[in-house]
């Protein structure tokens, strides 16, 4: 009994048990990721990142000009083939495609600069990044839930069929939303063990520098983290300015070292894209369409299940569903819309879905497996099927180029009758043949009367071809243009001896002047 008694210090003035400190996220001030074993015994981590490789490979299309130009073709005419194209209009943020020329640049260090290698490593390592953000979110709902809402939240992540679609591209769009999504996981919302407000605001100021319209995700959080904020003078001074100042000006001296003369990227983008609605120029929509048919597609099947979940969700994340509401308002009053513009606010949603999943309780797993195939079917058509000819025309016309010698003339020339910015470039070429698009800049002047060269070729297909090459000698070697152009231009073709040497699949729903296959043409 009395060694009871001394052990539990009863009658004793013996000095009280100390405990031991654990290293785990109760105890510990730093931000650990609580991982569990994972997704069918596999790690998390693991899991994940097989997953998002396996995600870069299974897509095999092409979805918007902007995965390329203004990142992959800056990329490899800031690396290869510098000084860069002056033409480009000063809405171009050269501080995106910098990240991509680095990797191009260590592959030309070592002599690896071969074409597959080009276009696939960079897609590798943004689909790296969505993986981490994926982590990331994961683990920010387990610090936050229970660990059932934390999975459930994470199912709901990997099997959205427009993550999947677009979270390996080589989109501003793209990195935008795994900026912010990292950013979110360092946000301090009520509760969160993980909330440091430096690293937050380096990724909000590093994903406004990718792409300005960040601001329009981030403006309710950062009002909310001020609102919220005991030392208000102390965020403002000590992490916002400097922050901003900081990345604001290394992004200028970026720019400005590409453009070769002192620009604000940012401003311009403003100035062109909202002040002069530049952007009207490549799409209007009526104010309604993220509501009827945007956000709808953007979150699938998930749509009922995020609905749902809404009505669950505890306070802590009320700021969140106000920023997807506000996002989807002011994106609304924009008149150029598409897809990948609200696309940050996806990951937001799936916290929503997750919440709701995890109360259907008996009807949980029925509810997960017709989310898991209605994701599916999307996601594998639109990765492998759909617009996937103005990728693989590349690969045909790249073989242009071994089997070309530069001792036996003519060299081969490839002129594109599509829209504009249709296929890629140099970028997934890599050789020195000439190619030429027909271009569509947007009027900077405000002359009405104004026409892009690409107007005018498909107002009259015939007659700028026959006044653009009045000589056969000027005429190049291929034409590649979609299948719906082969009827009207087809006396030009014969008259001056082009045969069809291919035809690619691009598409089962062709629509205006893009067709259901690419055609490539060879003068003989």
């Amino acid at each position: 009994m009395e060694k009871i008694r001394a052990r539990l210090n009863i009658g004793s003035k013996a000095e009280p048990v100390k405990l031991r400190k654990r290293k785990s996220q109760l105890y510990s001030k730093e931000e650990t990721c609580p991982l569990d074993n994972g997704v069918l015994g596999v790690h998390v981590t693991v899991f994940t990142v097989a997953f998002r490789l396996i995600n870069c490979f299974l897509v095999q299309t092409s979805f918007v000009p902007d995965e390329y130009w203004q990142s992959l073709e800056i990329a490899h005419l800031m690396v290869f083939e510098y000084p860069c194209n002056k033409k480009s209009y000063e809405t171009l943020r050269f501080s995106y495609p910098l990240f991509f020329a680095a990797i191009y640049k260590i592959l030309h260090f070592f002599t690896y600069d071969a074409v597959q290698l080009l276009v696939w490593l960079p897609r590798v390592v943004q689909a790296l990044l969505s993986a981490l953000a994926d982590i990331k979110l994961y683990c920010l709902i387990k610090s936050l839930e229970h660990s059932d809402v934390a999975k459930w939240t994470y199912l709901c992540q990997l099997c959205s069929w427009f993550t999947w679609y677009c979270c390996t591209r080589t989109l501003t769009n793209t990195m935008e939303t795994t900026l912010t999504t990292l950013a979110l996981y360092y946000y301090p919302l009520p509760g969160s063990k993980t909330h440091n407000s430096t690293k937050y605001l380096i990724l909000v100021a590093l994903a406004v520098i990718v792409r300005p319209t960040a601001l329009i995700v981030w403006f309710p959080l950062l009002v909310y983290h001020f609102w919220q904020e005991d030392n208000k003078l102390k965020l403002i001074t000590h992490l916002c300015l400097p922050i901003g100042a900081l990345t604001l000006g290394i992004s200028t001296l970026i720019d400005c070292m590409f453009y070769g003369k002192w620009t604000l990227v940012q401003y311009n983008f403003l100035k062109f894209n909202v002040f002069h609605n530049v952007a009207e120029f490549y799409g209007f929509h009526p104010w309604h369409w993220y509501l009827t048919q945007g956000f709808v597609v953007v979150i699938g099947p998930h749509l009922p299940f995020f609905l749902y979940g809404c009505t669950l969700a505890s306070k802590r994340y009320r700021i969140m569903l106000i920023t997807i509401v506000w996002t989807v308002m002011v994106y609304s009053c924009l008149a150029h819309k598409e897809f990948r513009f609200i696309y940050p606010v996806l990951p937001f949603c799936m916290v929503f879905c997750g919440e709701s999943l995890v109360n259907l309780r008996t009807w949980r797993r029925p509810a997960a497996c017709a989310l898991l195939i209605s994701n599916l079917v999307p996601a594998l058509y639109t990765g492998l099927l759909h617009q996937r000819g103005t990728l693989d025309v590349m690969g045909h016309l790249q073989t242009l180029c071994d089997d070309s010698n530069p001792s036996t003339p003519p060299l081969p020339e490839v002129l594109f009758l599509m829209p504009c910015h249709s296929t890629p470039f140099y970028s997934h070429i890599h050789c020195p043949m000439k190619m030429r698009f027909l271009e569509c800049p947007p009027d900077l002047t405000g002359d009405k009367s104004y026409v892009d060269e690409a107007e005018r070729f498909f107002a009259d297909p015939h007659h700028w071809l026959r006044t653009s090459f009045p000589y056969k000698s000027m005429l190049p070697t291929h034409l590649v243009f979609f299948d719906v152009l082969e009827m009207e231009i087809s006396a030009f073709l014969d008259g001056n001896r082009f045969m069809r040497i291919t035809e690619i699949f691009h598409t089962h729903v062709p629509e205006g002047r893009v067709g259901k296959s690419v055609l490539v043409y060879q003068r003989h």
